[in-house]
């Protein structure tokens, strides 16, 4: 999406460039580890150029919930608004990622699984030691009770069975978290950033807020039941592409249509709604993950319907669209959709 020799031309400038008022990046970090799986790992040295990064180039690091709440109300954020997150509460957070961040005094939140504290599982941090980090300013928010798959039901489990589940575990994750830190948040990372229009609405009633795995800015017309984060670990730990993400906006959206994500379609359909259109048509590009461009097909002056022709295999895709913005090429809107195909 951003050739190399562009992005050597564009850096000089591109960090002086002001982002919209209600735009702000979440990042997704799991292991800080040299031994542990590469693709959900960072090193310690990697992560120290990604803070060093933010620091030396002025973006300002807020908590989560300052972001959230901004974001919701509708009011501006300073320019280049950055927010820390981790999923799973893993004990090298504690050992190798805290002391990091406690050097630079970057706030950041750390999504946690209850159950599996509670029944001493060796690879995650103990309640003793997220108080610890809760004192020194670190969100301890739910990553769902134990990191099942929240969307699937159980065999023989009916709708309303699962919906009864899935709400008792959301709830006990909160309550947990609740006694043993003193905060409780209404939030939950999903697990393996996966998601369905079942549990979306049933977040909506709970009042609770979602957040996945897809990459993307957040801003004002974020779906709140699926927010996004950029990974930014393994593959995506390089900092001269990380740099672009962290510069990206939210596409102005109006409306986002498609059937469901979890899906036996293996051509599914995308239909992107825009409020304005501050890109150019003509440089608007969507890409299927593992397969190159998708197709796009402009319905009007604001709508576009986003597909691939070639089948999705099983498993994980997703659609990420993109465009260099009018008044500032070197920075992109950015926007992804996550399929799950069964």
């Amino acid at each position: 999406m951003v050739g190399k020799k562009r992005a050597h031309l564009s850096l000089s400038f591109l960090f002086g460039l002001a982002m919209p008022a209600h735009s702000a990046v979440i990042l997704q970090y799991h292991h800080v580890s040299e031994t542990l799986p590469p693709v959900t790992s960072i090193s310690k040295e990697t992560f120290k150029q990604h803070l060093a990064f933010l620091k030396n180039n002025g973006f300002n690091v807020i908590g989560l919930d300052k972001l959230f709440t901004s974001l919701r109300q509708g009011h501006s954020l300073p320019d280049k608004t950055v927010a820390i997150t981790f999923d799973d509460g893993y004990d090298n957070n504690f050992d190798a990622a805290a002391p990091i961040l406690k050097e630079y005094g970057f706030p950041y939140t750390i999504f946690v699984n209850p159950q599996l504290i509670d029944e001493h599982k060796s690879y995650v941090m103990t309640w003793a030691q997220l108080r610890k980090l809760s004192k020194e300013g670190a969100i301890i928010a739910s990553h769902s009770s134990q990191h099942d798959y929240l969307h699937e039901k159980r065999p023989g489990e009916n709708d309303e069975q699962w919906r009864v589940r899935i709400r008792a575990d959301l709830t006990n994750a909160q309550k947990r978290i609740a006694e043993e830190i003193g905060h409780n948040y209404p939030w939950v990372a999903f697990p393996y950033g996966e998601y369905n229009k079942a549990l979306q609405h049933l977040l909506n009633e709970m009042a609770v807020i979602g957040i996945g795995q897809q990459s993307g800015a957040v801003d004002t017309t974020t779906d709140w039941t699926a927010v996004p984060r950029y990974p930014a670990s393994g593959i995506y730990a390089n900092i001269d592409t990380l740099k672009y993400k962290l510069t990206s906006a939210a596409f102005p959206l109006k409306s986002v249509e498609y059937e469901d994500t979890v899906t036996d379609n293996k051509e599914p359909i995308l239909t992107l709604n825009f409020k304005d259109k501050p890109f150019h048509q003509s440089q608007f590009a969507c890409y299927v993950s593992g397969q190159g461009q998708a197709k796009t097909e402009w319905l009007s002056e604001t709508e576009v319907k986003v597909y691939t022709t070639t089948p999705l295999p099983k498993g994980r895709s997703r659609y990420n669209c993109t465009s260099p913005m009018k008044d500032s090429p070197a920075r992109y809107f950015w926007y992804s959709q996550q399929w799950l195909v069964q």
